[in-house]
């Protein structure tokens, strides 16, 4: 068989990723913050492009005054329809893509500390006053606690920390504020209070300096009578500690010493650099209508909203005075492009609010009762219900808030699995199982500690169909022992409690 040269017609389709696609792409998920400086950089390079006062009550996108040639005559909000679509087919290479360079280098940044990445060098940027409590605190967070719920509780604690390291805020009213019960929070607080620096999250001088010495693992009865008694050193009471104690003076001015060496205010030591709010994107409010009863609406944070317009005016003038081809035709790819940062904008803004609408139609139990009544969810949902592909809902609920009377969550937070319900009732949240797991164990006698499988019958009374391996895994996820360790634990510290007293 020869070979020879032959011409040969077909069809195929490719997908073309335009340069206005891959900006309706990156402007989905950008952040308000990187939102902001992408516009600002847009405003600097782009002389068509202008920045609306505040007060301008006039279209935010004027009628062009000189007709676009044929070439740049696309109609853009049927391009941004149509590119839905494409978004989806061209999901992993543009994000793959978009990722390897970074975006603005922000994302990547807070990736890397997401994943708790850089960690040795963490210490080496405390020394030099580089990190700030929050930031060395949230790296911990995101490597030691799984669970979402108690993620969501060490984050708000966070953000309650005084820079001393103490935390003063009222225990009740961060609970009653995320609806979970307080003895969760404090579980929470306990294991804050174990991450580095050790005294962190402590409300009282004599639980930092516990946590501290426990970490030294010198916190031996005798040791804690002396942190008991405080008062007393500060008087130079000697005589009454080495009572209290149980010590001779040699041991008393030995444990003195090791008290003076710890740090009273572990957070101190870091870089207290002002702290970035997290602005949010849109507000859920509870408003009382007339006819309607109260209902929830949903409205977009308009003051943190970039305006932009293209200006017609130094079009027009710019239009006019051109010369050349290349000026005309750099005028024209400009002005364009302004229309469609504008146009693209408004795009973004109208699909956010319509996900958070779905969103907080679909979660209204969580925003009514708390953690407990969070609904299954997942992107396929809402993208069903508004229409929209899966992969433009995670892009726009990625990086974006939404302040609600129960504070500040991301709006992928209320993305979450299910598990099924007995008697075909409504399958319940894997976040709302968690939470009824951790209130459970949390009640449960020192004496009597709950296994997996009485957790299993416990939440099948409660009209939870879930198997024991779910129970264990959810459990394992949360950092809760077996039950025999819990009851090994219980029992240990009982006894050491009962030392504690006959010392005193």
């Amino acid at each position: 068989m020869g070979l020879a040269p032959r011409l040969q017609l077909g069809q195929r389709q490719t997908l073309v990723m335009t340069p206005q696609l891959q900006q309706a792409i990156k402007l989905l998920q950008l952040s308000q913050i990187e939102l902001a400086n992408y516009v600002e950089r847009e405003l600097e390079t782009n002389p068509l492009l202008a920045e609306s006062p505040r007060e301008d009550d006039a279209p935010a996108v004027p009628e062009p005054a000189v007709e676009p040639s044929p070439a740049h005559s696309t109609d853009t909000a049927d391009t941004l329809a149509e590119g839905a679509a494409a978004l989806g087919e061209a999901d992993e290479r543009w994000s793959g893509e978009y990722a390897d360079r970074g975006g603005d280098g922000m994302a990547s940044r807070a990736a890397g500390r997401a994943d708790g990445e850089g960690l040795p060098d963490a210490m080496a940027r405390i020394a030099e006053g580089e990190m700030s409590l929050q930031r060395h605190v949230l790296a911990q967070i995101s490597a030691e606690i799984l669970d979402p719920i108690d993620r969501m509780i060490a984050v708000r604690l966070v953000e309650a920390l005084e820079p001393s390291g103490y935390l003063a805020a009222d225990a009740d009213g961060i609970a009653a504020a995320l609806g979970v019960d307080p003895a969760r929070l404090e579980a929470v607080r306990a294991r804050l209070r174990q991450l580095d620096p050790p005294g962190m999250f402590s409300r009282t001088l004599i639980e930092c300096l516990s946590a501290q010495l426990a970490d030294r693992d010198r916190l031996d009865p005798a040791m804690q009578a002396l942190l008991d008694n405080l008062d007393l050193l500060a008087r130079r009471d000697l005589s009454g500690l080495l009572r209290r104690c149980g010590v001779d003076a040699e041991d008393l001015a030995a444990m003195i010493g090791e008290i003076r060496a710890l740090d009273p205010k572990p957070g101190l030591r870091f870089n207290h650099e002002p702290v970035r709010a997290v602005i949010p994107d849109v507000h859920l409010r509870r408003v009382r209508h007339a006819e309607q009863g109260e209902v929830w609406e949903v409205e977009l944070n308009t003051d943190a909203l970039p305006r932009v317009l293209a200006d017609r005016r130094y079009h027009t003038t710019l239009s006019r005075d051109a010369r050349t081809k290349e000026a005309r035709e750099f005028i024209a790819e400009r002005w364009q492009t302004a229309n469609w940062l504008v146009k693209a904008l408004d795009q973004r803004a109208n699909t956010i609010l319509k996900v958070a609408r779905e969103i907080a139609l679909q979660q209204e139990g969580f925003f009514r009762h708390g953690v407990s009544a969070l609904r299954p969810l997942v992107l396929r949902d809402v993208a069903i219900a508004t229409g929209l592909h899966e992969s433009t809902v995670s892009r726009v609920t990625s990086n974006k808030f939404i302040a609600t009377p129960r504070g500040l969550f991301e709006l992928k937070y209320f993305f979450t699995s299910s598990v099924s319900a007995a008697s075909g009732a409504e399958a319940v949240s894997a976040e709302a199982v968690r939470s009824r797991m951790r209130r459970l164990i949390d009640g449960e006698p020192p004496h009597a500690t709950l296994s997996d499988d009485r957790l299993v019958e416990l939440l099948r009374g409660e009209g939870i169909e879930i198997a024991r391996r779910t129970v264990a895994k959810y459990r394992e996820a949360m950092r809760i022992p077996s039950s025999v360790q819990r009851r090994r634990e219980k029992s240990l510290s009982g006894a050491g409690m009962a030392i504690q007293a006959a010392a005193l």
